[in-house]
């Protein structure tokens, strides 16, 4: 079985001081804390600009050895170039993210809503532009893109297609995808159906269903590739780490009570 690692999508979250941080928790502590829940993050903030190299190697240093990020690839190669004559400024992002070194995830290339398959041509040259010592998935947002002809596409090169349970492509289409890795690792994404939510602190839906789907799933995905990291964002249900709670538990995975946390903390 592969390796699987589960988390969040951010850690820099004020309101889950009391559901998930221990009281009092400061947020130049958040990431230490989340880091002895989970195993893996993925940085939404490298979507909005590349980050000082200074900060990505403060980031490695505040976590253990096992721990690993996913980055977004920056909003304006994937939705500002639309993946046209960023090569430098590509360049210069993979450069920042390697100083993570072996604590480096994957490279999410989140394509935006209005990306259609109409630009399939702009991705078909991108991707052989990839560094191949770097991994990297690709996620849609229409249905459009599901076809075979993009599949094989990603297999050539490599890359994940980004599983994701969200509204823009049904579950099923996705779940069906789960059969079929187009890399030796996955990723997927709980995303929810609606971005309503700003309550951050507590489960808000009932998603007990949806998540008993993909641990059924993911058993013969993790028969098939190396490592399936998973993230979960706030918008799925009201409160993420609760969520990657459950998961684990379904998944046969130990998961860590956020009361834990505060035990953690006083060793120190």
């Amino acid at each position: 079985m592969g390796d699987l690692r589960l988390g969040t999508q951010g850690w820099n979250y004020a309101a889950w001081v009391g559901p998930m941080y221990p009281a009092a928790t400061k947020p130049t502590a958040f990431l230490e804390t989340y880091a002895r829940a989970f195993t893996t993050v993925e940085v939404d903030s490298t979507f909005y600009a590349i980050p000082p190299a200074k900060t990505v190697r403060n980031w490695a240093k505040r976590v253990g050895a096992d721990f690993q990020f996913a980055l977004k690839l920056p909003q304006q190669i994937t939705h500002e170039q639309r993946l046209i004559g960023a090569g430098d400024l590509a360049a210069r992002f993979f450069d920042v993210a390697r100083e993570l070194g072996n604590k480096l995830g994957p490279i999410l290339i989140q394509l935006g809503p209005d990306f259609s398959p109409d630009e399939l041509p702009s991705l078909a040259k991108f991707l052989p532009t990839l560094p191949g010592d770097l991994k990297f998935a690709v996620e849609f947002r229409q249905k459009g893109w599901i076809q075979e002809e993009v599949i094989a596409l990603l297999e050539q090169h490599g890359v994940a297609l980004t599983l994701v349970d969200a509204r823009w492509i049904p579950r099923e289409t996705m779940l069906r995808l789960a059969d079929r890795p187009t890399a030796d690792f996955a990723y997927v994404r709980w995303m929810g159906p609606n971005r309503d939510i700003t309550d951050y602190s507590r489960l808000q839906f009932d998603r007990t269903a949806e998540l008993e789907r993909w641990a059924a799933a993911l058993p013969a995905l993790l028969a098939k590739v190396v490592t399936v990291y998973g993230y979960v964002n706030n918008h799925y249900a009201g409160h993420s780490p609760a969520n990657v709670r459950m998961l684990q538990t379904m998944l046969g995975q130990v998961s860590v009570d956020p009361a834990q946390l505060g035990e953690q903390l006083g060793l120190f």
